[in-house]
């Protein structure tokens, strides 16, 4: 018998109380697998190379109150502004009121939406027939497949913020990365329609001419309009994206009190178990010793099955994380402006963290079993 053989046969001896182990610390690494995850989505992610270049302009007091359509030709004049395109936030109801049904519906630019969306990928053909249909409008592939939408399908969307409602005709298919489920269509569609609305925008995205521009962008075009009736604040792509995530409250403190629990209470168990384990066999580290075992030795066997048994438990956990992952980002009803993925970064964190508690948990008993007496441990009945 190999060493190895002999770590996983007593890893498993009392297979109840090392299955519930097992599972009970995959658990824990499944919820820290969700919360890295998480908060690489939120807080490490900067996206593509394109969407660092991309700033918004929104009204400094709230996102309810809309911007002059002129400021789009101001901001244009800004050093390092490479495209301006307004955004505005339809809202509307597509089908009926049911969350499947929700997506996000924009207002735009056509001719000049792909000036600052250039990681967004569509057939040039489609681009153009999208700006000679004022009725046009592209949508995102993944929406495509869930609703069954072609090329010349028409969609018909109620309105509730503005009062008009849109028959729109499908002029696009995009492709972006990570999905955003959107659709976008022309914004002269709802000025024509709504009085209040002519030469307005909810929000305006620019592209800057390199990541460097950006800080300079920003604080140019909020210093222009710092005096005017309609004060702006400008911010990174990014960074207006994570608005409303701190809409939710001290989100960062959140996921750090969770995965702080997670690691502690997966600590307590691993190490109640290796506790109950190692005194149980009081005798058999005697023997162990009494056959030519070192105190190093025994304290090495009795670590590598706590390390093996967490690591088997880290590992079922995070298999299960990632497909809940998967699952999620590729369920119809599930809508975020965040890239959500299990990176090899957070198997490898997810991993070392369990290996680490298998390792903490088993250290204290399993020196004392290391010191055991040869004569007093024969002698012990436990």
């Amino acid at each position: 018998m190999t060493l190895t053989r002999f770590v996983t046969k007593n890893a498993f001896r009392n297979k109840r109380r090392s299955t519930l182990t097992v599972l009970s610390i995959a658990f824990s690494l499944l919820l820290l697998t969700l919360m890295m995850t998480i908060w690489r989505g939120f807080y490490l992610d900067q996206g593509s190379a394109e969407s660092t270049r991309r700033l918004v302009v929104r009204h400094r007091v709230s996102l309810t109150f809309n911007l002059p359509g002129y400021y789009r030709e101001k901001i244009r004049s800004i050093p390092g502004v490479a495209a301006v395109v307004p955004m505005s936030w339809f809202q509307g109801v597509y089908k009926d009121q049911k969350p499947e049904n929700f997506f996000a519906r924009f207002g735009t630019d056509p001719e000049e939406f792909f000036r600052v969306y250039r990681d967004f990928e569509i057939p040039d053909d489609q681009v153009k027939a999208w700006q000679r249909d004022r009725q046009g409008v592209i949508v995102d592939d993944t929406l495509a497949r869930k609703y069954g939408w072609k090329l010349g399908d028409r969609i018909f969307i109620q309105g509730d913020i503005y009062p008009v409602n849109l028959e729109l005709n499908i002029r696009g298919i995009f492709h972006s990365n990570p999905d955003n489920k959107s659709v976008y269509f022309n914004a002269k569609y709802v000025e024509e329609a709504v009085d209040f609305f002519k030469g307005r925008a909810g929000t305006f995205s620019i592209l800057a001419n390199s990541p460097a521009d950006v800080s300079k962008i920003a604080s140019g075009v909020d210093d222009m309009f710092r005096n005017s009736p309609q004060p702006t604040k400008t911010e990174s792509e990014k960074a207006f994206g994570l608005e409303f995530v701190a809409m939710m409250g001290n989100v960062k403190a959140f996921i750090l009190s969770i995965c702080s629990a997670v690691v502690f209470a997966t600590l307590l168990v691993s190490a109640n178990t290796m506790a109950m384990s190692i005194r149980e066999r009081t005798r058999e580290v005697a023997v162990l010793k009494t056959l030519g075992f070192t105190k190093r030795g025994v304290l090495g066997l009795f670590v590598s099955e706590a390390v093996a048994l967490s690591l088997g438990g880290g590992l079922i956990g995070i298999g299960l994380g990632w497909l809940t992952v998967f699952g999620l980002t590729h369920s119809p009803q599930f809508f975020t402006f965040f890239p959500m993925k299990v990176t090899p970064g957070i198997w490898a964190a997810a991993m070392l963290t369990s290996g680490l508690v298998g390792l903490l948990s088993a250290a204290l008993p399993s020196y004392h079993a290391s010191q055991v007496n040869i004569v007093d441990g024969l002698r012990h009945i436990g």
